[in-house]
């Protein structure tokens, strides 16, 4: 498995695919340059007027709904609708879902699109599956991964897609594989948008890779490696994101192989 994923990890590379984002204001500067490490080409495009065009030149298109108003929530909207009526792979990452109903009912608009992955904390994935009251804090998740294996599973069933469980263990759900991956350092959550760049690489690897639950787990075994080994070196979260950008662009196959810590069930 190891190498089946270091396999995508240099596809990435090789190939650039131009990955369409409709992302938060927050972290557009954070994601773009990780996928820019990893080797992908990033465009940050939210005009109404262009969205169409821009998605029929790209490999693959990431929503966002970290920073949400009406403006964009139509650009997400005609977004998806283009992208799954043209069968481009998409991924949805839903901040914040749970946390008012304006976000929920735009959830709700959105999965009506199918997206190909489904990227999100614990809190998130059981908000949006709507199996459990848990409250969202902000963005950060008040639940454990395994927590919402049910609610993302329910997901995975429901719309035929692939959802990605961020927390201490990445946990990736189809409706064929569940991969565990225990990889990362606890200072990652102390960077605002990791997660959100995860959901970025995962919209890179889904570009391009056949098996869509291989690229979300090649994306995510990159991003927790790359957290750990740039942990080692960095003082604090400042340093922590220079080094983590870094060791996107240089990883080598010695240090994924080395430390991918993965389990398939």
């Amino acid at each position: 498995m190891e190498k089946i994923l270091w396999q995508q990890v240099q596809l990435v590379k090789q190939k650039s695919p131009l990955v369409h984002n409709i992302t938060n204001y927050v972290v557009m500067n954070n994601t773009a340059n990780a996928l820019l490490a990893a080797g992908a080409s990033p465009v940050m495009a939210h005009a109404k007027s262009e969205i169409r065009e821009m998605i029929n030149i790209a490999h693959s298109l990431v929503i966002n709904i970290g920073t949400l108003d009406e403006y964009w929530a139509e650009s997400m909207l005609m977004a998806a609708e283009t992208v799954n009526a043209i069968h481009k792979p998409w991924v949805l990452d839903p901040v914040g879902a749970g946390a008012t109903p304006f976000r929920d009912q735009i959830l709700h608009q959105l999965l009506q699109y199918h997206p190909t992955v489904i990227r999100g904390n614990a809190s998130e994935i059981i908000a949006l599956a709507k199996i459990n009251t848990t409250a969202t804090k902000g963005v950060d998740s008040t639940a454990q991964s395994d927590e919402a294996i049910d609610a993302g599973q329910i997901l995975a069933d429901q719309y035929n897609t692939i959802v990605c469980i961020s927390g201490e263990t990445d946990i990736i759900l189809s409706t064929q594989h569940q991969f565990f991956i225990k990889n990362g350092h606890p200072l990652m959550t102390k960077v605002t948008g990791l997660g959100c760049s995860a959901t970025a690489l995962i919209g890179a690897f889904i570009g391009i890779v056949e098996d869509k639950a291989i690229a979300a787990a090649s994306a995510m075994g990159l991003l927790g490696i790359a957290g750990e080994l740039a942990a080692k070196e960095s003082q604090g979260p400042g340093s922590l994101q220079m080094f983590l950008i870094d060791k996107l662009y240089n990883i080598t196959e010695q240090e994924f192989m080395t430390h991918l810590k993965i389990e398939q069930k």
